[in-house]
């Protein structure tokens, strides 16, 4: 998921994407310790997808603060 695509959603589409990512990440890890993980990459994105996710939020968060 691409940055620029991220900043055009609002905060509560955000937060849907974060649960997503972060319920693909719980499975991801189950995968793992399972053995059946094929793609290790995709447990890498996933994680910098989050950070991404959180960064954009936080970002809105003080803009609207600062309009206030």
């Amino acid at each position: 998921m691409k940055a620029g695509d991220l900043h055009d959603l609002t905060v509560d589409q955000l937060q849907d994407e974060l649960i997503k990512l972060k319920r693909e990440q719980f499975n991801l890890r189950f995968q793992t310790a399972s053995g059946q993980l094929e793609n290790t990459a995709r447990i890498r994105q996933v994680r910098r997808d989050i950070a991404r996710i959180k960064t954009i939020e936080a970002r809105k968060q003080t803009e609207a603060a600062k309009a206030s």
